[in-house]
């Protein structure tokens, strides 16, 4: 079965990290552009970031980038995002994705 799952999600205070997970299966994450996104509530979705085929060239959004950290293990084939620093405004549900595939996502929020 050709899917994404999330993971990690939860509930952390400002200046908190969180590591979520992304595990695909039923095709090799590393031969296709994965991305990661978000949405909060009442907000369009927003691209966070980017992990390429191949070289898995990363690329992130300015409003994560220094903070935010995303990763592949091929072996497990999974993609993972080390999320550091987080702030309220990082609320939102994260989501992993393809050009063919998204996952159900994991829940982040930030708050004291």
């Amino acid at each position: 079965q050709v899917q994404l799952v999330e993971s990690g999600g939860g509930l952390v205070p400002p200046g908190g990290s969180l590591r979520l997970s992304c595990a695909a299966s039923g095709f090799t994450i590393s031969s296709t552009t994965m991305r990661w996104v978000r949405q909060a509530p009442g907000k369009a979705l927003e691209w966070v970031s980017t992990i390429s085929r191949g070289a898995g060239i990363k690329l992130y959004a300015g409003s994560v980038k220094g903070r935010f950290t995303a990763s592949r293990d091929n072996a497990k084939n999974t993609l993972y995002m080390q999320m550091n620093n987080l702030k309220p405004e990082d609320t939102a549900v994260y989501y992993c994705e393809n050009d063919d595939l998204k996952g159900q996502g994991t829940q982040v929020t930030v708050s004291s």
